[in-house]
């Protein structure tokens, strides 16, 4: 049973980590920044690789998606306080997107630390 539960741990490390990066991609569609809506996108394929190399990767980009949603939330909440509109949910959303980034980046590792041989 021990093992069962690793294998979904790691499955689901990865669902979630593959939500972050559509996350992240739309946002940047959103915005007009098609180059870097592509590459999240194929910053997914990265998901389906074994190597050790390729956990690290997606661990450094969605830690970088985390200050990137962190950056928004700022960006956003200042031109809303500006314009004397409330701003409160907009910081809970992207604040729970970036949380939930960032909790994907640390998962993603774990399983390739705990099981190196896995991963190769």
């Amino acid at each position: 049973m021990g093992a069962g539960l690793a294998a979904v741990r790691a499955v689901a490390a990865r669902v979630l980590a593959g939500v972050a990066l559509l996350l992240l991609a739309a946002h940047f569609y959103r915005a007009g920044l098609v180059p870097l809506t592509v590459l999240c996108a194929m910053f997914i394929g990265l998901l389906f690789v074994r190597a050790t190399w390729g956990q690290r990767v997606l661990q450094a980009v969605l830690a970088l998606g985390a200050l990137e949603w962190l950056r928004t939330a700022w960006v956003f909440a200042a031109a809303r306080a500006a314009q004397g509109q409330p701003f409160g949910r907009l910081l809970a959303i992207l604040g729970t997107v970036a949380a939930v980034t960032a909790i994907a980046a640390l998962l993603l590792p774990r399983s390739a630390l705990r099981n190196p041989r896995e991963f190769r």
